[in-house]
């Protein structure tokens, strides 16, 4: 099931995600549910290629996402 907006997404990636991580997380859930219509599968394999996404940009410190630029400093 696609999400129109961030406040859709599961309450653990609300609570966990910086606002632009949400957004990078729903944008790239719904492409990759989208691309895997025929998929039996295809919202995990969405929910696993988003969260590969976010870590592209983003990497948890401690219990925070920060962007990767902040996460070496």
């Amino acid at each position: 099931m696609p999400y129109r907006t961030n406040a859709e997404l599961p309450s653990a990636i609300r609570s966990h995600l910086p606002e632009h991580g949400q957004d990078i997380y729903r944008e790239t859930f719904n492409f990759a549910y989208a691309a895997n219509a025929g998929d039996a599968e295809r919202e995990k394999h969405a929910h696993m290629i988003a969260w590969a996404q976010v870590k592209r940009s983003y990497a948890k410190t401690g219990e925070q996402w920060v962007p990767k630029r902040q996460a070496s400093s």
